[in-house]
């Protein structure tokens, strides 16, 4: 959902901060902490752990382990919630609010090689704060159900591992048109798209969106 509250954008895409591959940090109140993979521990824990699927590279007991804290809320779907324990699974569609975000579950279709059975249900995430929509897309192709989204910004993988193409990165920001997009999953060694990649998409979407490919930070 798209709002006109002056300056609120600009303050939540500085609060982004991508880890590395597929894992993000979203700073305030309340702080959300996507995909945990190979994360330094924080000063503080964060509120909210945001997990949609069961891979290795999403779903890191020790990174949870590592950050989580007494009041930390870890939100995922069934099979994570088989790996995590107490983690609040959510079914795809699914919504809830926690302190000042409201999380929304949104499907995301792998086309991994290896995808079995146990990988259904893998989830993206909207998360609702400040009156803006951010769309972690997560472990997806491109699926059916995210035209209906509106995001503010979107968070997307360009490294085609089972995931969005960078042509299929390119088609969905032309589908949900987010004021901002920010690129995953490259820069990085093995089948991580590389940085002229991440150029290549910065410089091909279409006018109304900004891409912003940020550095990892911890």
């Amino acid at each position: 959902m798209q709002s006109n509250v002056p300056g609120t954008k600009t303050i939540v895409l500085d609060r982004i901060k991508w880890q590395g591959g597929g894992s993000f940090r979203i700073d305030g109140e309340p702080t959300i902490q996507i995909a945990p993979w190979r994360v330094v521990r924080q000063a503080s824990p964060p509120d909210i752990i945001l997990i949609g699927h069961d891979r290795f590279d999403h779903c890191s007991p020790a990174d949870v382990a590592k950050l989580r804290g007494i009041q930390t809320k870890v939100i995922g779907s069934r099979r994570v919630a088989e790996i995590i324990e107490d983690t609040i699974v959510l079914r795809a569609w699914q919504s809830i609010r926690l302190s000042n975000a409201t999380i929304r579950a949104v499907p995301a279709i792998s086309r991994r090689a290896d995808q079995s059975a146990s990988s259904i249900g893998s989830l993206g995430f909207v998360v609702s704060i400040d009156y803006y929509d951010i769309y972690y897309v997560g472990d997806s192709k491109l699926a059916p159900g995210m035209e209906v989204l509106q995001p503010d910004i979107a968070l997307l993988p360009i490294d085609v591992n089972g995931r969005l193409s960078l042509d299929e990165a390119l088609e969905l920001v032309a589908l949900l048109q987010p004021r901002w997009a920010i690129p995953y999953n490259w820069g990085g060694t093995g089948s991580q798209a590389t940085e002229m990649d991440a150029r290549s998409f910065q410089s091909r979407v279409g006018e109304g969106t900004e891409v912003r490919l940020l550095q990892p930070t911890s």
